[in-house]
């Protein structure tokens, strides 16, 4: 199930990240605030414990997500990108990671890293990449964690194209995605549009 998450902030700061004249630490800090929205909005099932706390007039119950049902895994390179933002909120929570890059010829993710927590099959797992693109990247990450045994996923990106929602929602049903926006399609080499160009080397100034 695709979420398009619909906010002024999101809408604001997502206009900042589009402009090609957006500076490195910039675009990184607004990658990461919007990352921190969509998080707060994909949480919203979160389930909580009841717990017992003293404030200082007298005890209560009180009720806490705990930490160690999560754990977040960015697909590298530009996911640690919305890493940041979204750590604080769940301070506790491990963090694996994927490295698939995309080979610019047939458009197809590569697998060259692969390191997740050892209990990753009793967390929920947030995966994190800016860019829904073609899927593939995705897609393969998804079906890495399935065959760790989790059983539930959630993908956050900060733009998604048409052609990669498609293709999870064929492959991965059961996924929910959390995106700041649909955009338009993609292009003959793979690149969404309008969209706001290689996300990676945006948020590491490697371009």
């Amino acid at each position: 199930m695709i979420n398009e998450v619909k906010h002024p902030l999101i809408e604001h700061k997502l206009s900042i990240l589009r402009d090609k004249n957006t500076g490195t630490k910039e675009f990184r800090e607004l990658a990461g605030e919007i990352a921190t929205i969509l998080c707060y909005e994909a949480m919203r099932d979160a389930k909580l414990d009841e717990y017992e706390v003293e404030t200082p007039l007298q005890k209560t119950k009180v009720n806490k997500i705990n930490e160690d049902r999560y754990a977040f895994v960015p697909i590298l390179r530009a996911g640690m990108g919305m890493t940041q933002g979204i750590e604080t909120l769940i301070p506790n929570a491990k963090i694996g990671v994927i490295g698939l890059y995309r080979n610019e010829e047939t458009l197809k993710p590569v697998k060259y890293y692969y390191k997740v927590p050892r209990d990753i099959a009793d967390r929920t797992v947030i995966l994190l990449d800016p860019m829904l693109a073609t899927g593939g990247s995705a897609i393969d990450a998804i079906s890495m964690l399935k065959e760790d045994g989790v059983k539930d996923i959630k993908f956050l990106c900060i733009i998604a194209a048409p052609e990669g929602i498609k293709r999870i929602e064929e492959i991965h049903p059961d996924v929910e995605v959390y995106c700041a926006k649909i955009d338009e399609k993609l292009n003959d080499i793979g690149y969404i549009l309008p969209g706001l160009g290689d996300a990676g080397d945006r948020i590491f100034g490697t371009k």
